[in-house]
């Protein structure tokens, strides 16, 4: 799930040279502040560092009805035929290992080295794309919890059996995927700064997102639906790119990753379609 959610203002995409020589599509990317420092400048702390660095609009709660919670409570059995159907058992999904050299390997190394040596051939502008899509992948607690705001279908309890809890919570184990492939592979090229990128995830996880959903499932499933198209497209982009570039590999991860979001797309947009069925008006003016 690549929702596209800001950085923080002063961290931008940069490119920094690498410690050792490398050919000229090689530079490394990073995730680099545009504040100065110097041993003669004063960086005064923040009184309130955890604060979001911009400034919140009013914020609506509870938008929808009271009474509307009930469709969602009548769409239990619903959800469990027709959206639980849409995740795979845990044995059958992909895992990052599966596209990643094996450290248990004796050819662990030359496996490495290998995968450096290909991503030396990729332009530094796909990079950004990349780590763009990483970033916003790692930033899946965002994501759980803004589903977990959601009146009538959040998880009550961190271990609700209804299906609207379980899907979430299932959804939540698939997507977690994507950002630990994404990111192993960044950081065994060699290519980024990874401590500017790991600074940037916290700074964007612990800024939260408001997508201005309102706690209503009508307004939040619209929106994933549409993010989930997002993500896909995103993600089937840079597969494609990869493989211009001959990183097969990397074009790979790019594609299970989107076929994953593909899937995910398929379960959003079947309940809007049903709140279009037994709610049209409701649904036409979220």
């Amino acid at each position: 799930m690549a929702s596209r959610v800001a950085f923080r203002p002063e961290l931008i995409l940069c490119f920094s040279p690498a410690r050792s020589k490398r050919n000229a599509r090689s530079s490394r990317v990073s995730m680099a502040s545009t504040i100065r420092s110097s041993s003669a400048t004063k960086v005064e702390t923040p009184r309130k560092p955890f604060t979001p660095p911009r400034e919140v609009h009013v914020q609506v709660t509870h938008s929808m009805l009271p009474q509307k919670i009930e469709i969602f409570k009548s769409l239990e059995d619903w959800a469990e035929n027709n959206i639980l159907v849409h995740l795979k058992p845990v044995e059958k999904c992909w895992q990052p290992q599966d596209f990643l050299p094996d450290p248990s390997s004796e050819s662990f190394f030359e496996e490495v080295k290998e995968l450096s040596e290909r991503s030396k051939e990729i332009p530094d502008d796909y990079f950004v794309c990349l780590v763009g899509d990483m970033v916003t992948e790692e930033a899946l607690p965002t994501y759980q919890t803004m589903l977990n705001t959601l009146d009538g279908v959040r998880d009550e309890t961190g271990a609700s059996l209804t299906s609207w809890a379980i899907w979430t919570r299932a959804w939540t184990a698939e997507e977690n995927r994507h950002g630990d492939l994404l990111n192993k592979y960044l950081y065994l090229s060699g290519r980024v700064d990874m401590k500017q990128i790991e600074k940037t995830i916290q700074y964007l996880i612990g800024s939260g997102m408001d997508p201005r959903t309102e706690n209503n499932p009508y307004l939040g499933f619209i929106y994933t639906s549409f993010q989930e198209r997002a993500t896909f497209i995103s993600h089937g982009n840079t597969a494609r790119l990869a493989k211009e570039h001959g990183d097969l590999k990397l074009a790979q991860i790019c594609g299970i990753i989107a076929s994953d979001e593909k899937r995910h797309e398929t379960a959003y947009t079947k309940i809007v379609e049903k709140l279009f069925e037994i709610d049209p008006d409701g649904t036409v003016l979220a």
